[in-house]
């Protein structure tokens, strides 16, 4: 039996869960030897899922969500679930359904293959990919220099109003959760509600931040490296009039986060669902990430994209990745500011 303790990870309603053409695991036969839900887009990860397919011959029944929303759902379905595998866009819902008792201690050779600080500490799941907080702005009306260089230089009356925001996806919220973890949860709080208070432009997630801001629309915006290096790699550098700021060193705004992957609670025996998670943190899986999403790879010996900053020149080496498990406070926090 799964036990497990209930951790909220997102105040909505879990008929939002109900996507348009997902049909549940319950409500269609498959023949897929294990089941995934996946926190991240379909577009970013199904034809890694095909690639796997296509060299293992093993299926997959694929869920796709809101990481948060997901989390949420696991935690409701408890030990009906038919998930076997949870991929998830951060480390704080990892994090999360790892508190509330629903992953499996996963094998050496698999919890290992990361270097500590970027994958959780007592084997219950795994990083896969990193990814930086970056700020991106009209490379037309502003230049690098002109921008803050911390995230507490965005909430001043200066930039009221010029901002954009995702307050409710899963890389946000983590943020959130490590500016609490970093400056102490009135510290987080202050700027949050500076935050509200000064009129940001709300988002439902990364890219129509990045789309609104290519056009002309928006100013900036705080969101994931790679989304502005998937779009270039699309139209051409030359083409964008979106730019990237890397905030300074150790910032809470720019911090590294992770992708990663659970097993959950009665999938230890699933040798599927196992070859799967093998195949994120091979050569294979890691050089997908690398081409086709723009990320940093976790497992070392292979290179970054062209055109990134060292991994290392980025961490923050007071933030551990296992302290962001406390999303329900953060949902909390921003929901007492107004921003959620």
């Amino acid at each position: 039996m799964r036990s497990f303790r209930r951790v909220s990870l997102l105040a909505l309603p879990l008929a939002g869960l109900m996507l348009a053409g997902c049909a549940t695991p319950a409500e269609e036969e498959s023949d897929a030897a294990f089941t995934l839900y996946s926190g991240r887009d379909e577009d970013l990860v199904q034809p890694l899922i095909d690639q796997f397919t296509d060299e293992t011959g093993i299926e997959v029944e694929v869920r796709y969500g809101n990481t948060a929303e997901l989390g949420s759902l696991l935690l409701e379905e408890g030990d009906a679930t038919p998930a076997d595998v949870f991929l998830s866009q951060d480390a704080g819902a990892l994090g999360a359904l790892s508190a509330a008792g629903l992953f499996e201690i996963l094998p050496d050779d698999i919890a290992d293959a990361v270097p500590a600080g970027f994958t959780s500490t007592d084997g219950s799941w795994v990083g896969l990919t990193g990814r930086a907080r970056v700020i991106v702005y009209d490379g037309e009306r502003l230049t690098a220099d002109e921008l803050p260089d911390t995230i507490d230089g965005y909430v001043t009356d200066e930039w009221e109003g010029r901002l954009g925001v995702a307050p409710t996806n899963a890389s946000f919220q983590s943020f959130v959760t490590a500016l609490r973890v970093l400056e102490g949860e009135e510290g987080a709080e202050a700027w949050a509600q500076a935050l509200a208070d000064n009129d940001p432009q709300i988002f439902e997630s990364n890219i129509p931040i990045l789309t609104a801001v290519n056009d002309g629309a928006l100013e900036a915006g705080l969101l994931n490296h790679y989304y502005w290096f998937r779009q270039a790699n699309e139209v051409g550098v030359e083409n964008m009039r979106a730019q990237l700021k890397f905030l300074q060193a150790g910032d809470p705004g720019g911090i590294v986060n992770v992708t990663g992957a659970g097993l959950l609670q009665g999938a230890a025996d699933n040798a599927d669902a196992l070859a799967f998670i093998e195949y994120l943190l091979s050569e294979d899986g890691q050089r997908y990430f690398v081409e086709e999403t723009f990320e940093y790879p976790l497992v070392p010996g292979i290179e970054a994209p062209e055109g990134l900053p060292s991994l290392e020149s980025l961490v923050n080496p007071e933030l551990d990745l296992s302290d962001l498990e406390s999303l329900e406070q953060t949902q909390e926090l921003l929901a007492r500011v107004g921003l959620i």
